[in-house]
């Protein structure tokens, strides 16, 4: 599983022209999902995104979290970022997972998001989806399961 976590002044996302989804201050996630991914995996990224503390505080340092700063979700499944672009020009995707499981993974991912952050907002899964943001800082910070597992 990886995470794409952009903190945010504000994001939203539009689907044919009707925003679906729009927050303020907070985290835009890209949310890709491999073959190999389940819920285990999912509570362990969502567990590490939502401590990050990427949020200044008051003496300008990187010590807030979402939580601390009353931040919102704008949660958006994008099975590119598991494009493999190893071999020739034309990316590869057969390491993103499957869309009944990953669809799954995503619905989980956003219910368990809802338990400790108030404002979570989604992108349509499967759908051609515009997203807008104004990136802050610009800070970006991906996470990758397959490294996050492997520090336990």
């Amino acid at each position: 599983m990886k995470f794409v976590i952009q903190r945010v002044k504000e994001a939203s996302v539009s689907v044919d022209g009707d925003r679906i989804g729009r927050i303020g201050k907070g985290f835009l996630v890209l949310i890709g999902i491999a073959g190999s991914d389940d819920q285990t995996v999912a509570d362990r990224m969502i567990k590490k995104m939502i401590g990050l503390r990427i949020f200044e505080d008051a003496q300008g340092k990187t010590n807030l979290s979402l939580k601390d700063v009353a931040g919102e979700l704008l949660l958006v499944s994008q099975f590119t970022l598991y494009a493999n672009c190893r071999k020739g020009n034309r990316p590869s995707f057969t390491e993103a997972g499957d869309p009944e499981t990953a669809v799954r993974l995503y619905e989980y991912i956003i219910k368990e998001c809802r338990k400790s952050v108030p404002v979570v907002q989604t992108g349509r899964f499967g759908a051609e989806m515009e997203v807008g943001l104004i990136n802050d800082g610009p800070f970006t910070i991906i996470l990758d399961s397959e490294k996050l597992m492997s520090n336990s």
